[in-house]
């Protein structure tokens, strides 16, 4: 038995299924495919497409109890490495670090980063906004659980999406980046003060609300600095954190005077960045 559908029937069918089919489409390339390993997941995810400055990321995956590491690993680990020179259409790529985690790394020591799952926030500029951009990523990172194993991994996914189905996961992986701030804002979670104890120690007093627990992270103005992650003091003044390290892991022939020094200070629920210059 054969039932008769009207013509303009069928044709609303059928751009509804067409429609569909292309939303599903549209929605596949605001990601690229995983590339995975033994213990981690790596992709790429796109924002939506609007003018010359784009928001897109790269969404990390990991098995339980392992890790992968921050821009600075800490005592032990492996930063990751981006090359994005192979990209179509891209000016500049700037990597967004959402605030990372402190870790015994099994050695007596502590690493930074980051487990089970985060996205890095990248700004990406195009050269030409009218124009296709795609991005190509180099992705070379460390995971690790009491071993350290190498990843390499090759991602690309273009820009396409005038409303993207990543835009949610993106603002707010940009949410945990932490915010630029001075030393001795008002803020309640706030560093009050940076000081040199002498010749080879720098202390650091940070204002924390209701004691809470807070790590605080430094960075010298160049790569090649690999400053000790600051320990908290004993016995602190009252209403203040402090904390100190030593002027270790210089670069040869190098002095601490005046060096910039960026500080990540990361609270339960806000995380901030200062920079300030070492007296």
């Amino acid at each position: 038995m054969f039932t008769r559908v009207p013509l303009q029937t069928a044709i609303a069918v059928a751009t509804t299924l067409f429609a569909s089919s292309l939303a599903t489409t549209v929605r596949a390339d605001d990601a690229s495919p995983w590339q995975r390993d033994g213990h981690s997941a790596v992709r790429l995810l796109a924002g939506s497409r609007s003018g010359a400055v784009l928001l897109g990321g790269i969404a990390f995956q990991l098995q339980p109890g392992w890790k992968t590491y921050w821009r600075t690993p800490g005592d032990s680990g492996v930063p990751p490495r981006f090359d994005f020179s192979k990209s179509d259409n891209v000016e500049a790529v700037t990597v967004m670090w959402p605030a990372p985690l402190k870790f015994d790394d099994g050695a007596g020591g502590h690493s930074i980063g980051y487990h089970d799952q985060i996205v890095l926030p990248l700004r990406i500029v195009a050269k030409a906004a009218d124009k296709p951009v795609t991005l190509r990523a180099e992705i070379n990172y460390a995971v690790c659980e009491k071993l350290c194993i190498p990843v390499e991994a090759n991602t690309e996914l273009g820009f396409n999406s005038v409303a993207s189905t990543e835009d949610g996961n993106l603002f707010a992986a940009l949410d945990t980046v932490p915010k630029p701030a001075n030393v001795g804002d008002p803020n309640p979670l706030t560093i009050r003060d940076v000081k040199r104890d002498g010749a080879g120690k720098v202390v650091v007093d940070v204002a924390v609300p209701d004691g809470r627990n807070v790590n605080l992270f430094v960075e010298g103005p160049t790569p090649d600095w690999s400053l000790p992650i600051p320990a908290p003091v004993e016995h602190s003044p009252p209403g203040v954190k402090r904390f100190s390290f030593d002027l270790d892991g210089l670069p040869p022939n190098t002095k601490p005077d005046g060096a910039a020094l960026k500080f990540t200070l990361v609270g339960p629920e806000k995380s901030y960045e200062f920079n300030t210059n070492l007296e």
